[in-house]
């Protein structure tokens, strides 16, 4: 197999988004922030480290439109807690009930885009070419 993994996914944003994706990100999901390299620097954005080594990166977009159906997912350990700290964060949360037993939830972050949290493991088919 060509491909051995997935290094980040990288969010869109508008000018300017930085420190509310920092509150968001680092604030709210706890996600610590990682060193952008200094040639990227001037291009904006804000890279965040993931607990299993991936990344999750905020990128410019000039034109920007909130993504509302393609989206990152997330894992967590307890759905409940992360939806309690929405509430207190005040970040809209709504869990979704469609693939019992596994347990989501999406969230929107303040630019607009959805993102969805999910505890537990799904179904997995792998298909062959």
């Amino acid at each position: 197999m060509l491909i051995s993994g997935l290094d980040h996914v990288q969010i869109e944003a508008p000018a300017g988004h930085e420190e509310q994706a920092r509150r968001y990100y680092t604030g709210f999901l706890e996600l610590p922030e990682l060193h952008k390299p200094e040639a990227l620097q001037k291009n904006g954005g804000v890279w965040f480290a993931l607990p299993d080594g991936r990344q999750l990166h905020t990128g410019v977009v000039a034109a920007f439109v909130p993504r509302t159906k393609g989206h990152p997912c997330l894992r967590c350990t307890d759905l409940d807690a992360l939806l309690r700290r929405a509430a207190e964060f005040q970040v809209p949360a709504e869990e979704d009930f469609q693939l019992v037993p596994l347990r989501r939830a999406y969230l929107s972050d303040p630019f607009g885009n959805r993102l969805e949290v999910v505890q537990g493991q799904h179904e997995s088919v792998v298909f062959s070419i």
